[in-house]
This record gives structure tokens, C-alpha cells and sequence, in this order.
């Protein structure tokens, strides 16, 4: 009977402990991932690089920074841009041979109103955008007082601050796997920079009134321009408003 007795009592403990160990890891399961990396899959034929990392506070909020970067090259989709602007032949002749290269940081707060939260469904999320770009292949071609023709290269950084509102979707693919679409985020702010330039010989006055003529012509989109010409130099001031779009599919793991 004593055996009986302690072999049930046995029995009865790993049950209770293997219970015990279901429950837990059944809690383990349920407890939603808070932290989540992510990079943008639909920028990458862009050259576009762009990783976020998002920290899920609890059940409708989270935190997120992303942080995006661009190698120099041609402007993505300068044919399309030159097609809102009705056609521009001056601006098609700058983007063709502007390349650019640019970083970029975004905060955020994401507000999850849905059901499921902790970083799942419906989202809205103010942001702001610190913005960097590094221009090179602005040609200012101009007539020599001796006659023919010269241009002179320029080059230069602008900085923009811009602010929006984020809408999107999150899902889960999975106990570690996530999909972020990013649906659209308009977003305004100011920029400023200014691209330079050094000729190879002295500008007389009649070769330097020729430059700032030509200088009208440069469009650089979503910017106002200003111009310094001397005998050697040439500075293009660019400042004003500045304009963006976010969207994009997002691949993510939790942890």
C-alpha cells in the first residue's frame, strides 16, 4: 500500500508539474514580441536602403526609428518627375545629369487603435524626417566672351527637416515574422544647402552675366533658387519649402 501510495503521489507531482510547464510556455506563447527590426523590400531596386527598428510599449503604442540611406547615383524616377512637372526640358537636362546621394532618420509614434495591438493591424503614426542629400553633376554651360562655349560643375549638401502623418498596416506572418505596409505619409517641412562651383580661369563681366542666366534655367524640384557669381566662383543657394511621400512594404523579425 505504501508503494501504491508514493507512486500515486508521484503520478500526481508530474502532473502538476507538467501543467504547470504547458501553462508556462502557453503564456510564453501568448506574449506578444516586443521588439521589432524591418527593412524596406520595395526600396531596394531604388538603391534605397532603409532599416527600422520598432519597440512595442504596450497594447496601442510603440515607438519606432527608422534610418534610410542612398548610394550616389542617378535620381530614382527623374522621368517621372519630370512628367508632373509638365514635361520640363530644362528640368529633364538637370536630373539627367545630377547624381545624388542621401541619408535619412525618422522618428516615430505609432498608434495602434484595432483589437489585436501590441504591434498588429491599423496604425497611424506621426513622424518627423531629418534629411540629408549630397549633389554632384550640375553642368552650367555658358558662352565665352572669346567666343564658344564652357561649363562648370557643381556641387554641394542640403539638409531638410520635414514632418507627417503615417498610415498603415501590420500583420504577423508567423511567431517571428511580420509584414509593415506602409500605405502613406505625406510629410512637409523647409530645406537649405547650396551647390558651388570654381572656374579654371577668370570670368569677365560679360561671361559671368551669361552664368546667371543660365542659372535661371536650373530647376531643382521643391525649391526656390538664389545665385553668387564672381570672377572664379559660382554659388547656387537653394531654399524653401520641402516635400515628400513615404510608402513601402516592410519585412520584419520579432524578438
Amino acid at each position: 500500500m505504501e508503494f501504491r501510495y508514493k507512486s500515486a503521489a508521484l503520478a500526481f507531482a508530474l502532473a502538476i508539474c507538467a501543467i504547470s510547464s504547458n501553462a508556462q510556455d502557453n503564456e510564453k506563447q501568448s506574449t506578444p514580441k516586443k521588439n521589432i527590426f524591418k527593412i524596406n523590400v520595395t526600396a531596394l531596386p531604388l538603391s534605397n536602403y532603409g532599416l527600422t527598428y520598432e519597440r512595442v510599449l504596450n497594447k496601442k503604442i510603440s515607438i519606432a526609428i527608422g534610418y534610410r540611406t542612398m548610394p550616389l547615383g542617378n535620381v530614382p524616377l527623374r522621368n517621372n518627375i519630370v512628367t508632373l512637372s509638365g514635361g520640363d526640358a530644362n528640368m529633364q537636362k538637370t536630373l539627367d545629369q545630377l547624381l545624388l546621394s542621401n541619408t535619412a532618420i525618422t522618428p516615430e509614434l505609432r498608434w495602434y487603435p484595432g483589437k489585436k495591438g501590441y504591434g498588429r493591424g491599423f496604425y497611424m503614426a506621426p513622424f518627423a524626417r531629418i534629411a540629408s542629400f549630397h549633389a554632384e553633376g550640375v553642368k552650367i554651360e555658358f558662352a565665352k566672351s572669346t567666343g564658344g562655349t564652357d561649363e562648370i560643375n557643381l556641387s554641394g549638401d542640403l539638409k531638410s527637416t520635414t514632418f507627417g502623418l503615417l498610415i498603415g498596416a501590420q500583420w504577423s506572418l508567423g511567431k517571428r515574422i511580420c509584414l509593415d505596409w506602409q500605405i502613406l505619409g505625406p510629410h512637409y517641412g523647409s530645406g537649405d544647402g547650396s551647390l558651388k562651383g570654381v572656374s579654371s580661369f577668370t570670368l569677365s563681366t560679360q561671361e559671368q552675366t551669361a552664368i546667371k542666366d543660365a542659372l535661371v534655367d536650373v530647376n531643382i524640384p521643391l525649391t526656390t533658387a538664389t545665385s553668387t557669381v564672381t570672377s572664379n566662383s559660382i554659388q547656387l543657394n537653394l531654399s524653401g519649402p520641402w516635400a515628400g511621400i513615404r510608402a513601402g512594404i516592410s519585412l520584419g523579425i520579432k524578438l
